[in-house]
Parts: structure tokens; sequence; C-alpha cells
């Protein structure tokens, strides 16, 4: 049963990892080159397979590849946020109790499609199909993951007597980063860019296990410094910053007023005269 899935997942699925590793859950190239960290990993044998369960983090949150390597080497993989993840374990729960009530294969009772059960998850733009399956090699769970507008297909294929034990993995990583929807975000602002004089101001969203932070990178040659704010307190960054602005403006009667005049092309030329003392 070395092969239970089909032979199509390779090319497509080394596609999607170039965008996933790189830390995005839908296959973006203008997203790579993103820093990313391992944060757990475990390994099952399910028969002639090998599926690597893999927690990491990038700037966007959480994630788990799974990578499925069979018996000749061949690479699949599929990518899930934790609260699919989730919804995923809970699947794997009915499918387990679905294969158990199966009596012994008979060739003469399986559907054309081979499909005995599916099922969809839809998560934001990506679509995952779950179908359990029978063919000549035995029953199997396929794991199929597209994107909506029209990106890679990427899949994998469980063979049906290690479901409960794959479940169990899944489970152990989902209670120990306890990542559900009141801690993961999973669409967060996009980054910033301010260019004052010969500096650069970049303004980054992510998170981490501490919850969600902007990252405010100053940028000048080949210096580069940082901080980093927490959300919780991005209203009082706010507040502070507009009170220096208030503090700095000048008084009503030192304000420039500006005449502006249109010319025929449609520029706008502007003068400036004061209303102060001279």
């Amino acid at each position: 049963m070395s092969d239970l899935g089909s032979g199509d997942e390779g090319s497509s699925s080394q596609k999607y990892q170039q965008g996933m590793d790189q830390g995005n859950a839908d296959y973006d190239p203008a997203q790579q080159g993103q820093m990313e960290q391992e944060l757990a990993t475990k390994m099952l044998q399910i028969q002639s397979k090998r599926f690597y369960l893999d927690v990491k983090q990038n700037r966007r949150g959480r994630f788990i590849k799974v990578a499925e390597i069979g018996a000749d080497g061949r690479r699949s993989q599929i990518f899930l946020a934790l609260t699919t993840a989730g919804e995923f374990r809970d699947h794997l729960n009915a499918f387990s109790d679905f294969y158990s009530s199966l009596g012994p294969p008979n060739p003469d009772t399986v559907p054309d499609d081979g499909k005995l059960k599916s099922e969809m998850m839809l998560k934001e733009n990506r679509r995952y199909y779950l179908d359990l399956k029978e063919n000549s090699r035995g029953r199997f769970l396929r794991v199929s993951q597209t994107i909506t507008r029209g990106g890679p297909r990427s899949q994998i294929a469980i063979p049906a007597q290690g479901m409960i034990e794959f479940r169990d993995a899944l489970t152990d990583l989902l209670e120990e980063f306890n990542c559900d929807d009141h801690t993961y975000k999973p669409d967060l602002p996009d980054g910033r860019h301010l260019h004052v004089d010969n500096k650069n101001f970049y303004f980054d969203v992510g998170q981490n296990n501490r919850g969600v932070y902007m990252r405010i990178s100053e940028v000048k040659s080949n210096f580069r410094t940082s901080i980093t704010v927490p959300e919780k307190s991005w209203h009082r960054f706010r507040d502070i910053l507009a009170e220096y602005c208030d503090k700095a403006r000048p008084p009503i009667h030192d304000q420039p007023v500006v005449s502006r005049k249109i010319l025929g092309n449609g520029t706008i030329r502007g003068q400036q005269q004061y209303t102060g003392p001279k």
C-alpha cells in the first residue's frame, strides 16, 4: 500500500511549499523571504509512509505543515492554519468512526470513483477536500488543498489504519500550542512604508505566542534599528504621538495661509503668506 494517493502531487506541492515555507498560507511569490521559526515537530510511520507534522511560525502567525514521504521518496504536503487543523482533527474522528463501521473490502460494492465518504473544509480562500477512498491497494483518506483564486493543488494520502494515530499526534500539537480563534488572527494588516529625508521607516504587523504586535524599523544606509509595540498599546502609542504633534504645531497666528491658483493646465500653484506679526 505504498501509493495510496495519486501521483500528481509532487511538483505542485513543491511550488506550494515555496509560498508556505516562507510564511503565507496562500502561495504568493511576493511574500517569499519572510523569516520563519519551527516550534515543534512529530514524525509518524504509517505502513510504508512517513508523515511529518511541523508547527511553524512567521510574521502572519502559526500554521502546521504536514509532509508525506512515500517509500519511493516522493514528497507531498499540505498546510493548515491552527484553527483549520482543529477542524481537521474533528473530521478525523468522524472518518475513523465511519471506517470502523465498514466491513471487509468488497470490490463489487465500491463506487466508481472509489469514494466512501467525503467532507469539505472552507477557510478564507482555501478549500480542503477530505475523501475516504478505496482502490486495489486498500482504503485511505485523501486530503486535497486548493486555493480559490487558482493556486496550485496539493494533497496527501493517509492510510485508513493510521487515521487514529494521525489524529492523536495532531491533537497533541494543538493542545501544546493552544491556538484558537481568540489567540490566532489569520488576517493582519499589510506593512506600510514611510520615506523621510534619507531615512526609511517600515511598519510591520506580526504575531507570536504573546499576541499581535507592530515592529517599527528605521533604516538608513547600512544602519537598522527597530522597536516592537504590543497591540494593546497601539491606542496609547497613537495618543502620545498625537499629543506631541499638537504641541509641535505653531500657534494659529503664526500658521501660514496658503493661497492657491489653478493654472490652465490643471497645475496647482500655491503661495504662503503669514498672518502673524512681522
